[in-house]
């Protein structure tokens, strides 16, 4: 069998080991926990304003 042939199938397959091995050992981080809905902040914005009549949207 000549390995020099088939060299590059042998990387491949290497890599796939590799991330394969990579992927099951990989840790997932924790997300953080809120215990408390204080801690949660709620951003509201209030848009006053008149509307324009027909005469003042057709003016430039």
């Amino acid at each position: 069998m000549n390995i020099a042939k088939y060299i590059e199938v042998i990387a491949i397959a290497i890599i796939a080991v590799a991330a394969a091995a990579s992927m099951a050992t990989a840790s997932v981080p924790k997300a953080p926990v809120v215990t408390s809905a204080d801690a949660v902040t709620t951003h509201v914005v209030y848009v006053s304003a008149k509307r324009l009549s027909a005469a003042e949207k057709v003016a430039p």
